[in-house]
């Protein structure tokens, strides 16, 4: 199982500087209109167009099947409905995914055995399909899923097929269910928990890797592929990759872009993190993220999103309203700098906002499911504020008068010269 179930992290300390303030930005605050301690809510989010949805680990609505995938209106903050977890056994949902009309929400048995993907229809909230690898055992199938138009990829780190959790993916037509390809790393190796994250734009998709130990153990990587052919395309590795700095942790990718957190990153201290932009046509590496005012155990790169021209990167772990309260940075991928810090108006230690995060245009929403004694939350905000306006261009008469009338002015201060 992933996330702060299973992965044994770096020790973490209390000790930093100050974390800055958060910028001031348009919110609106999301809870489940059911919501109970201990459910987590936030602990996964999704976002595209005007509908978000926001999964609730611990919800038991369903009695011995835990979970739910809440859905949002993102315009107004309504929840426009709730999806039940597709398992018979004692499970959790993990993880979640939207894509104009279609969802997804994926289950794993408490004990870790089995997973479970489900996909539903947004309008209706009915369960359409149901996803599976039919080889999957004991390979936590569900661990990490996304979703791009008809294609749906679904990681299974602990996949043993090349190697006791060397993992693997899988690509399926979301609308009918079909499995389309296998992925697996063209070098794969035990302990490389390939599938622990992935991402899919288009025809390309990104699996992260945290395992992979080409720099040391647990110097992580990730991977693109085809998702029209399956084919590899590139490995990703940080120039500056070593031990422990968990590379892959997070993956997102948006056109021709692709970001890949690193929490693990020691550039600021230990365990500050990092996170990665890569030219997903060449596999270079483009930019290497850090916050401003990074400091160890932060946990920059936890969780990572992307859209357009704007990067967004979780540090659950931030301090900047008290001790993991947790805080999200947003980042011009043009330039590679920092434009914001975003925080919530009610955070609280120990929240982990920045656990999970996504973005849509200019739309972000970002989960902090320990708060309120792990009810959760998650938090809506309008980054459009921080995208420069594209020039509007005059029509062709306005631009000749304008440019007559600045000549004819030039003559005039020549003559009077």
């Amino acid at each position: 199982m992933r996330g702060i179930f299973s992965l044994c992290f770096p020790a973490l300390m209390l000790l930093g500087s100050a974390a800055t303030a958060a910028t001031s930005l348009p919110e609106i605050k999301l809870t489940a209109a059911d919501g109970k301690a201990n459910e987590a809510f936030g602990w996964s989010v999704a976002i595209s167009g005007t509908t978000a949805i926001v999964g609730a680990v611990g919800d038991r609505d369903g009695g011995d099947r835990g979970g739910a995938g809440y859905l949002f209106d993102t315009r107004t903050g309504a929840q426009i409905g709730k999806l039940a977890a597709d398992d018979d056994t004692d499970s959790f949902v993990e993880s979640v995914a939207v894509s104009g009309d279609t969802a997804i929400i994926s289950t794993f048995s408490r004990d870790g055995v089995t997973g479970s993907v489900s996909v539903f229809d947004v309008a209706s909230g009915t369960r359409t399909t149901r996803l599976t690898a039919g080889d999957t055992v004991n390979d936590v199938f569900g661990a990490a899923v996304a979703i791009s138009g008809g294609t749906a990829i679904v990681g299974a780190f602990g996949d043993d097929a090349h190697g006791i959790n060397s993992g693997a993916a899988y690509l399926f037509d979301s609308g009918t269910g079909e499995k389309l390809a296998r992925l697996t790393a063209n070098d794969p190796a035990d302990g490389n928990t390939f599938g622990w994250s992935v991402a899919i734009s288009g025809n390309t998709a990104i699996v992260g890797g945290i395992g992979d130990s080409h720099q040391g153990a647990y110097a992580g990587s990730a991977y693109l592929f085809d998702s029209s052919t399956g084919e590899q395309i590139a490995k990703l590795t940080a120039e500056d990759s070593a031990a422990f700095a968990y590379f892959g942790i997070s993956v997102a990718i948006s056109g021709n872009t692709a970001i890949v957190g690193a929490f693990g990153d020691q550039e600021k201290g230990i365990s500050a993190g990092a996170a990665y932009l890569f030219d997903t046509t060449t596999g270079a590496q483009i930019a290497k993220l850090t916050a401003e005012d990074g400091w160890a155990s932060g946990y920059f790169g936890y969780s990572v999103a992307i859209s357009g021209g704007l990067a967004v990167v979780g540090a659950p772990f931030d301090r900047v309203a008290g001790v993991y309260s947790g805080s999200a940075y947003v980042f011009d991928i043009a330039t590679g700098a920092q434009i914001a810090k975003v925080g919530p108006s009610d955070g609280l230690y120990f929240d982990q906002f920045g656990h999970s995060v996504a973005l849509s245009g200019t739309n972000l929403i970002v989960g902090a499911f320990a708060q309120d004694d792990g009810t959760g939350a998650a938090y809506l905000y309008d980054l459009s504020s921080l995208v420069a306006p594209a020039p509007v261009p005059l029509p062709a008469g306005i631009w000749l008068l304008g440019s007559a009338l600045g000549l004819g002015a030039f003559a005039a201060r020549r003559r009077n010269a």
